[in-house]
């Protein structure tokens, strides 16, 4: 006796389960959006130029931002008359970027001086003053059959000048790296630029020698799920795979 084939039994499910079926793949989806969300890198709010350019009595140009407009200018300087003779090297906004300032030092001599500033220093508002838009990093004197030598810059490596200037009227702050060195040749400076960074958020400052970075001093990239991140989404991510891992973790919770 032949027995016909048994007819397949279809089941039914509820609505409630529907909808929560509906609900894990929904979160699965919105799982996997924000995976490949964080993967992807956060824009860096730093904008670093490298460079190897020695000073000389051209003025060497800087354009921190990249927009075609020079913001600060260095150069080596000269003059002499009959009583004395100086020499200088010179940091100096042009007149028509008057209102981009750099962090000064107090003068000596009725020399308004720049900063030299170590590594890690914070460039913010306080390093300025509205009056120095220039500054004298090393200025030397012959007088009398003596040098006199005065600034901050004299035989140092690796140190920053504070740069404060404008985009579009809102103040972002830089830093430039030299090296500078006070020899007896002429003329008696080896200043070389080494590099040169600014802090793409308005009002920001920036650490001297900082390079790069998603936030005021870090340079970390988001890597993490944020705090309060559902721990259910990982898995359900994986589809079929994952929602087996997550239902043998609910249920061992629940016997807990």
């Amino acid at each position: 006796m032949t027995r016909s084939p048994r007819p397949r039994r279809t089941a039914n499910l509820s609505d409630s389960i529907h909808r929560q079926l509906n609900m894990y793949a929904l979160a699965a989806s919105a799982a996997g959006v924000g995976v490949l969300a964080l993967a992807q890198p956060i824009e860096a709010k730093i904008v670093y130029t490298p460079a190897h350019a020695k000073i000389g009595y051209i003025p060497y140009n800087f354009d921190l931002n990249h927009d075609g407009v020079v913001d600060f200018q260095i150069e080596t300087g000269y003059s002499s008359n009959q009583y004395f003779h100086t020499q200088d090297v010179f940091a100096f906004a042009p007149v028509s970027q008057g209102n981009n300032k750099m962090a000064h030092a107090k003068s000596k001599n009725g020399k308004g001086l720049a900063r030299a500033l170590k590594p890690g220093v914070r460039i913010g508002p306080k390093q300025f003053n509205p009056q120095y838009s220039a500054g004298f990093m090393v200025w030397r004197s012959f007088r009398n059959g003596s040098f006199s030598t005065t600034g901050q810059w004299i035989n140092v490596n690796n140190r920053y000048l504070g740069l404060a200037f404008q985009i579009n009227g809102k103040i972002h702050y830089g830093w430039a790296r030299l090296n500078v060195k006070v020899t007896n040749q002429n003329p008696p400076f080896d200043a070389v630029v080494t590099g040169y960074a600014y802090e793409t958020i308005p009002n920001r400052p920036i650490i001297a020698g900082q390079t790069q970075g998603t936030d005021e001093g870090s340079g970390e990239q988001a890597n993490a799920s944020p705090p309060g991140e559902p721990t259910t989404l990982g898995p359900l991510a994986m589809g079929a795979p994952g929602l087996s891992i997550w239902r043998r973790k609910e249920r061992a919770e629940s016997t807990q």
